[in-house]
């Protein structure tokens, strides 16, 4: 049976100034990151967790006199707020500071408004909660980034206060300085006029659906830089003029914008199959192809975007993670009917 006076004791971390006139927020914070941020320092010392010579400090811009002892009453981390929930995972790797998992199509995210539960938080919370040491104070996974609800593919996150800000950091940079890489697959109507390009266009909340983005203008007030590189790999239905009927796009992101590819892949006459936000006056289209393959495409049930690839760089051990996740079955099934059908075409055998 543990003894609750040695883990109280094991949760102190005690310090002596070494300086005076300092900020006892930013002095604890020089010494105690990238474990704890400024911020998480500021909270604990207004919780009363922070003394100095034996009295609690309830002020973070408290100045510190050199040869001042200082203890920081570490508290547990909290129980997440949601519930754990025994959902399957497909882990492709996990160790004590991380998790990156293959999501599933119609998956959402975290919880929030109409999605309480059976979201991934709830099931990282019952698959790994023990090994949380708390995100803000609070035991739960760190989300660094996201994914629709119901498009599928590589997503990290982050078990502790330390790896979740050094991935934040890195995601917000977007590759420009570091290793991070990202590669979408997305199933278009049509084909770009180049094999490869970018879309450099701004976005911001729609001014007919508040719940949906557009591409705006510059000045707008809430508009959003967001750049978007995209390759084609494959087309469908290919004509002599380079037009298709459909084509498959690897998109890359240099920005990282809500809906961004769904929105920015429209925007350029090309959106994704099945996605009813942006691409819903294209669904006819699917009226021209022949069966089964018409049938397969009015009935695909979501945007057929996934995130095929994710890179980045440990934030422990410095190494240069690589993950790839195939097509999903019903995406790989769409792509395998759309080659048959263009081989069809071609005049190839089936």
């Amino acid at each position: 049976m543990s003894d609750p006076d040695n883990e109280a004791e094991a949760a102190l971390k005690e310090f002596v100034a070494d300086a005076g006139g300092e900020r006892i927020d930013q002095w604890l914070a020089a010494r105690l990151g990238p474990d704890l941020s400024r911020s998480r320092i500021q909270a604990l010392i207004r919780e009363g967790a922070v003394s100095v010579n034996g009295a609690p400090v309830a002020e973070p811009k408290r100045k510190l006199t050199t040869g001042d002892r200082i203890v920081l009453a570490m508290p547990e981390p909290e129980p997440a707020a949601p519930e754990g929930e025994d959902i399957p995972l497909d882990i492709l790797f996990e160790d004590d500071d991380l998790v990156v998992v293959n999501k599933p199509a119609g998956l959402v995210v975290h919880p929030g408004a109409g999605n309480w539960t059976g979201t991934l938080v709830n099931a990282l919370i019952h698959h790994c909660g023990a090994s949380l040491s708390g995100i803000g104070g609070v035991r739960r996974p760190g989300i660094v980034h996201r994914l629709d609800k119901d498009t599928s593919g590589v997503l990290v996150v982050a078990k502790n206060d330390r790896t979740h800000r050094a991935l934040s950091e890195a995601f917000a940079d977007h590759g420009r300085t570091g290793d991070l890489e990202r590669a979408y697959d997305a199933l278009v109507w049509g084909s770009p006029a180049r094999v490869t390009g970018t879309v450099d266009a701004p976005l911001g909340r729609s001014g007919t659906d508040r719940t949906r983005q557009a591409v705006v203008r510059e000045t707008a007030a809430d508009a959003r830089r967001a750049v978007t590189h995209f390759t084609i790999l494959e087309r469908f239905g290919e004509k002599p003029d380079a037009t298709a009927m459909a084509s498959l796009v690897e998109c890359r992101l240099e920005t990282g914008r809500t809906h961004q590819i769904r929105v920015h892949m429209a925007h350029i006459g090309h959106p994704l199959l099945g996605d009813q936000e942006y691409g819903k006056a294209f669904f006819t289209k699917a009226n021209k192809l022949e069966e089964p393959l018409g049938s397969l495409v009015r009935a695909f049930p979501r945007q057929a975007l996934h995130a095929r690839l994710l890179a980045f760089r440990h934030p422990t051990t410095d190494a240069l993670m690589r993950f790839e996740a195939p097509h999903p079955v019903d995406l790989a099934e769409l792509l395998d009917a759309f080659r048959r059908w263009d081989l069809k075409t071609k005049g190839g055998n089936t």
